[in-house]
């Protein structure tokens, strides 16, 4: 038997799906018993990867769960992720780890693993969980034994006021093709090589109130409008549309190539003349037959935690941001509007894990989210969170872990890693869900990773740890992620496209997905002047020595950057060089 539990790790796009297979544990007995399993397998000469998505479909399973399942062949699972495994022979059990010991009625955990083999690959005849074989259906006849299992307590603050109506799935990526934004589609096509990524779906920014009926002159984001962009989802038969909700009141406090039109007091403006007009083009039944994805305001509640006086990167204005509640009110209003259809999807912007995954952050900005959440009169409002909106944060660091040791020393005392508790976004994505869970969220929200420029490929990408016993040496030669300084954000050179969009691809987490398209600028490397309140922040300068957020480290800026959300073609042409997974 060799057990296996590694949690920054997940599998990578899946190849061909094989089967479906209900599965139910025995820890709560039901009447409605029955759950589904999806396994793929992604193979080539001698290995592959495998994934398991486990989906409950009778009462909510409590106390742990157990997959077991037997290959056909000689199969060897050499290491796995979000799931403790081990193997014995043919036989293979997948046990939860301690952060995942539930699984409520339609929802699904989600495991991996690496594995050699010879011959020929056969995928497993059936799994079961915790002794009971899968059918993939929920028996008729009624238990033998009446439930036992007391019922689920209560979240910690619990909903104000009934929202939502009708039903919403849980996952609103899954099973449903993503809409392609054809401006952007246009854009990629025209580089050399683009066709080979550009029929990804990418999240549609309405970064002012202009957007939303859209522009003929506009330098960034195109000129469709927000019903422009729903009457090409329809034509397009997708199942879901993607739109960032970005334009708060004295906006991006902390950073200024992306601060917008409306002043810190235009919190009026922001609800009447942007969010109303955007939730009643939802509301159009024309479009009810949609999955409407709202990513909420990214970089602006973690501002308040991290960028306030006494904190390194302390601003004027995201004090008095703080104080005049105009993120908060602001987020919690466009949740309750958004919010509202029965097929409309919010998910609140999370930073990222070289921003808050520090104890002093982690918790507050938690905190601070339930705050916008009860704004909206109901967590219900929110159906999950996103991290690495637009950034660079490697998805997973297979050598550098915070448990890894150099001689003796933890790497968490390194300076790439300055103590934090997390070195990628996968296991920092999983973390921060558990903390919103445990303070108050709804037990069924996912997670989002915005995997978009985060894959790092290419000759500079480490292939094996570093053999130094320096802690910094090691760490700096080991890491996937190749930036200076954790806190660099803008245009990083050497950066490539990450993980494809992907539903349901690790435990809790929705989807992998692009929310910040490629090869749009996240700012101008010198000032531009423009009509669309977009300033000059140093850090996209390439010349840039740095300051206290970035460690006074150089910015590693590509040079020649156009305004934030214009087109960068030389930025997208690296990112396609860069890719990893690779592009074909």
């Amino acid at each position: 038997m060799r057990p296996v539990l590694i949690r920054g790790l997940t599998a990578a796009t899946a190849a061909t799906l094989v089967t479906g297979l209900g599965i139910f544990a025995a820890t709560s007995a039901s009447a409605a018993a029955g759950c589904r399993v999806d396994y793929t397998a992604n193979s080539w000469s001698t290995g592959f990867t495998g994934a398991v998505t486990v989906t409950n479909l009778g009462d909510p399973i409590s106390g742990g769960w157990r997959v077991t399942w037997s290959f056909a062949g000689n199969q060897q699972i050499t290491q796995g992720w979000s799931a403790t495994i081990s193997q014995s022979g043919q036989n293979v059990t997948a046990t939860n780890p301690s952060w995942s010991t539930s699984i409520g009625t339609n929802a699904s955990v989600n495991f991996g693993f690496n594995a050699n083999y010879s011959g020929t690959n056969a995928n497993p005849a059936s799994f079961s969980l915790n002794g009971t074989t899968c059918t993939g259906t929920v028996p008729t006849s009624p238990p033998t034994t009446p439930p036992t299992t007391p019922p689920t307590t209560p979240p910690t603050t619990p909903p104000t006021t009934p929202t939502n109506p009708g039903n919403k799935v849980d996952n609103p990526y899954a099973n449903a093709r993503g809409y392609v934004n054809p401006e952007w589609k246009a854009k990629a096509e025209a580089e050399p090589g683009g066709s080979r990524v550009s029929n990804n779906p990418t999240a549609v920014w309405l970064d002012r109130i202009a957007a939303i009926e859209g522009t003929d002159n506009s330098s960034s984001n195109g000129s469709m409008g927000v019903r422009d962009h729903l009457d090409a989802a329809l034509a397009q038969n997708a199942g879901y549309i993607q739109f960032v909700i970005y334009n708060l009141p004295g906006r991006d406090c902390a950073a200024l190539a992306s601060n917008g039109e409306l002043g810190p007091n235009d919190l009026p403006r922001y609800k009447a003349e942007y969010i109303d007009p955007i939730a009643a083009i939802q509301a159009d039944p024309k479009y009810a037959s949609l999955r409407i994805i709202n990513i909420v305001e990214i970089d602006s509640l973690p501002n308040l935690v991290t960028n306030t006086s006494g904190q390194a990167g302390g601003t004027a204005m995201c004090d008095t941001m703080k104080a005049n509640g105009g993120y908060v009110q602001g987020i919690g209003y466009a949740l309750n509007k958004l919010g509202a259809l029965p097929n409309t999807y919010n998910y609140v912007d999370a930073a990222h894990h070289g921003w808050i995954g520090w104890d002093s952050n982690f918790g507050p900005t938690a905190d601070i989210m339930l705050q916008a959440a009860q704004a909206s009169g109901s967590v219900n409002n929110v159906q999950g969170f996103i991290t690495n909106t637009a950034n660079y944060s490697a998805l997973r660091e297979p050598f550098v872990q915070p448990t890894t040791t150099v001689n003796g020393q933890s790497v968490r005392q390194s300076k790439w890693i300055d103590w934090n508790q997390y070195t990628d976004e996968l296991t920092f994505a999983q973390a921060f869900r558990q903390k919103l869970v445990s303070i108050g969220f709804n037990s069924n929200i996912g997670m989002l990773i915005d995997t978009s420029r985060n894959g790092w490929g290419g000759s500079q990408r480490p292939t094996a740890a570093s053999t130094s016993t320096d802690v910094n040496t090691f760490v700096d030669q080991s890491r996937i992620d190749r930036r200076i300084h954790a806190g660099n954000w803008c245009n990083q050179s050497g950066a490539g496209l990450g993980e494809r969009p992907t539903a349901a691809p690790a435990s809790g987490i929705d989807a992998y997905v692009w929310v910040k398209p490629p090869g749009e600028s996240d700012g101008s490397s010198s000032l531009i002047p423009n009509d669309e309140g977009k300033g000059f922040d140093r850090m996209c300068d390439p010349t840039y020595t740095g300051n206290a957020r970035n460690g006074n480290s150089m910015s590693g800026a590509l040079p020649n950057a156009p305004i934030s959300g214009a087109w960068f073609s030389a930025q997208f042409r690296e990112l396609m060089a860069n890719a990893y997974p690779p592009l074909s």
